[in-house]
């Protein structure tokens, strides 16, 4: 059992505590300064970015729209403007580049609750939990689709906390403060990485459009790995980790290609070998040449 003051210790002793929490802090500033950016036109009248993160235009010219929520319009029989398709596009192409999830770690206010809820947990050694299927989030971003299409609303947006986190910061809280304590005390006391591992459609739609992003964490240098295990402990999605890490029978590369994987990059922060780094995810060594392998098997019977 790894001592819980410890995760991490051994990174901090080789690179720093900077180096250590180096994508942890700029996944921090990212959350923060997007955030900022909806918030300071309508608290402080600097309008760079108007909208939220269902809709939003950059500096009178730049239009970002959420395909979640798109999509959910179009099964209410409601077509979109021309700029609200652009800005879907838009966000569709970045994703596919970087990796969807990439929005669940990077983009989304939510993730510093659940993250929290994370850090406690381990803080004060809270263990056990109810236990959900990672494909739940699946069926509910099935359900939220099928509600669009069947009552004409995007009821959905009524209850995403990342939406009602918003909107509770600008007209106050109300009911959002009831969701996102919700949200906080599940993952805290029920189950660990529950809303944004097990539940969130959200991450799930997302997944689904990183499925082939170029962008990939690899475990480049996993022969120095020494099982230290602390990238498993950070890891919200720690299943990733493995196949990537320790390969397997049909001999796996280096790249965590899972569409789970957040691309956070808390498993580079708290590796004091260095094994992971980001790339891409053709840099599959591994995976390439049992491919070749195969391949060249089938011909020999042919």
């Amino acid at each position: 059992m790894i001592a819980i003051q410890k995760i991490g210790a051994d990174a901090i002793v080789v690179k720093g505590w900077l180096g250590a929490h180096k994508w942890l802090l700029l996944r921090r500033i990212s959350q923060l300064g997007i955030f900022t950016l909806f918030l300071l036109g309508p608290l402080a009248g600097i309008w760079i970015v108007k909208g939220n993160l269902a809709y939003s235009l950059t500096l009178n010219t730049l239009p970002l729209s959420d395909p979640y929520i798109l999509l959910q319009s179009l099964l209410t029989g409601h077509f979109p403007q021309k700029l609200a398709l652009i800005g879907a596009v838009i966000i569709i192409g970045f994703y596919v580049l970087v990796g969807g999830r990439v929005y669940c770690s990077w983009v989304c206010p939510v993730n510093m609750v659940t993250d929290s809820a994370a850090w406690l947990r381990r803080r004060f050694d809270i263990r056990g939990g109810a236990r959900f299927s990672r494909m739940t989030r699946y069926w509910i971003l099935l359900m939220t689709l099928i509600l669009a299409a069947s009552t004409g609303t995007i009821a959905w947006e009524m209850l995403n906390p990342v939406s009602m986190l918003h909107r509770g910061l600008i007209f106050g809280f109300g009911i959002a403060w009831a969701i996102i304590l919700a949200v906080f005390l599940f993952d805290l006391f029920v189950s660990p990485h529950g809303w944004c591992g097990h539940l969130c459609p959200v991450g799930a739609f997302y997944s689904l459009i990183g499925k082939a992003s170029l962008m990939r964490v690899n475990a480049a240098q996993r022969a120095a790995c020494n099982d230290c295990m602390d990238c498993f402990v950070v890891c919200p999605e720690p299943q990733v980790i493995k196949p990537a890490l320790k390969g397997g029978a049909k001999g796996c590369g280096p790249v965590i290609t899972s569409a789970a994987c957040t691309n956070c990059g808390r498993c580079i922060d708290v590796c004091s070998k260095d094994v992971f780094g980001f790339g891409l995810r053709f840099n599959n060594k591994a995976e390439n040449s049992a491919l070749q392998g195969e391949a060249a098997a089938l011909g020999n019977r042919t």
